[in-house]
């Protein structure tokens, strides 16, 4: 029996209520604005309303509402500050937690993967769930070796709930726009909606886990949890305790933010370059600050979960982005334009002023100009308001330009990564990052590249 509320019917009816909420306040805010109050005012208590109905629903359902919740979640830094606050709230909730599934239904799953004597496995197990989430919950445990270990446990009909949602999503995807500014909503789904086979594969999951574990072993500032066992619908790892990022954004010390800011932007460019893959879901909660960094037990390192989604990238990031970022802070603006016309960036039919293109690109790219930015809600705003705004130069630009497929996910983990360094409101040495591990970023050494052709 799968605890996903409950049936698909359901489930479909709560998710097509929301924009029915949505245009039913709509409709009571334009009623407050005829009996005179201002439409700033009604605009912004509409919003909130708006947000605690969403955020509400996406919650209780689990499965594909929820993993769409998580996805926004991280671009809440880019919301007006006086509305921001319910979604602060509501998308908190979002990254840590969700109404679990009945212990008879988890002991199912359990005795169906692991076998009968599945007890016989754990030294200990909880029954109460430690956390849970869009497809799974995490139940804490001691593996028989005596290994503190986390027990991931997939919610039957996942995988039916996920794409059943998503789809819905998208139905209405136009009403959820004005809900995040500047962003495009229906790509995103698009996006998710891809990614599903692989994120309830633990056997994938395993696998990735695996390769960053052992790559980061030793690691003075990155922690990957080692794999214990694996089976369909289950994946136990070892534990790891810490203090979650949503608490570090919350209540966290401004050397735990910076610190954190630090980590996670080098964890973003030197994975790829390390692994060979890219960790696509960068919300707060699968990150956690753990004591014991380079710098003694005061000092942190950045713990790193959920690998259910990640992007291949043998190669690592393509040297196309450390390029193109690179010629823009050098200011070359007409091999910018064709560096991005040959990758597909400008379609064909296209035609852009190559100054134009770069007035767009440098605000963007501004934490990368200095030795350290600090990252603010504030910043964000005004990079969301920027694109989003139909009167602005940057809006008119960027509808012309074109995300190619293979550029969809970094792009969408880069921008999440940014909106969570903005919610940490971190200041980061990113150009630091950007020059050890971004490929194309420094120029090769034209000596070196001699010397290569005299050694052929």
């Amino acid at each position: 029996m799968s605890d996903l509320p409950r049936k698909a019917v359901t489930r479909t009816a709560k998710l097509a209520a929301l924009p029915l909420g949505i245009a039913g306040r709509a409709t009571w805010g334009f009623g407050k604005r005829i009996v005179g109050e201002s439409a700033e005012l009604v605009g912004r208590e509409l919003q909130q309303r708006t947000a605690e109905q969403l955020f509400k629903v996406l919650g209780e359902l689990k499965g594909g509402a929820m993993k769409f919740g998580q996805a926004l979640s991280v671009f809440e830094s880019a919301l007006p500050e006086e509305v921001a606050g319910p979604y602060r709230a509501a998308l908190t909730k979002l990254q840590e937690a969700a109404p679990p599934m009945p212990t008879r239904t988890v002991h199912a799953v359990l005795e169906e993967r692991l076998g009968e004597g599945w007890h016989e496995l754990f030294l200990e197990f909880e029954d109460k769930p430690a956390a849970a989430a869009s497809i799974g919950q995490v139940h804490r445990g001691v593996w028989h070796d005596g290994r503190e270990v986390a027990v991931k446990v997939q919610y039957p009909g996942a995988g039916e709930a996920l794409l059943s949602d998503l789809n819905q999503l998208s139905r209405f995807s136009r009403l959820l726009g004005p809900l995040i500014p500047g962003m495009d909503i229906k790509p995103l789904i698009t996006e998710l909606k891809d990614r599903v086979s692989e994120e309830l594969d633990y056997g994938l999951e395993a696998q990735a886990q695996e390769a960053h574990a052992e790559e980061f072993t030793d690691d003075p500032d990155v922690v990957v949890p080692q794999v214990v066992h694996q089976s369909d619908q289950v994946l136990v790892t070892e534990w790891m305790d810490g203090i979650p990022l949503s608490e570090i954004i919350s209540d966290g010390t401004q050397e735990q933010r910076d610190r954190a800011g630090q980590l996670l932007a080098r964890f973003l460019f030197s994975g790829p370059a390390r692994t060979g893959l890219l960790h696509a879901d960068p919300h707060p909660g699968n990150f956690r600050l753990l004591p014991g960094g380079p710098e003694g037990e005061d000092d942190w390192r950045l713990g790193v979960l959920d690998f259910g989604t990640v992007d291949r990238l043998p190669g690592g990031l393509p040297a196309t982005i450390g390029e193109s970022l690179r010629m823009t802070l050098d200011g070359e603006a007409e091999a910018v334009y064709e560096l991005l016309c040959a990758e597909g960036f400008v379609k064909e039919t296209i035609e852009l002023d190559p100054d134009a293109v770069m007035d767009y690109l440098l605000p963007i790219i501004e934490p990368a100009q200095v030795e350290e930015f600090t990252f603010t809600r504030g910043w964000m705003r005004s990079q969301a308001a920027r694109v989003a705004d139909p009167r602005s130069p940057a809006y008119q630009l960027g509808k012309q330009l074109n995300l190619p497929p293979s550029y969809l996910l970094i792009h969408r983990v880069t921008l999440s990564t940014i909106g969570v360094l903005c919610q940490l409101g971190a200041t980061v040495r990113l150009r630091e990052e950007l020059e050890e591990w971004l490929p194309g970023f420094v120029p090769e050494d034209p000596v070196d590249g001699e010397e290569a052709v005299a050694e052929a």
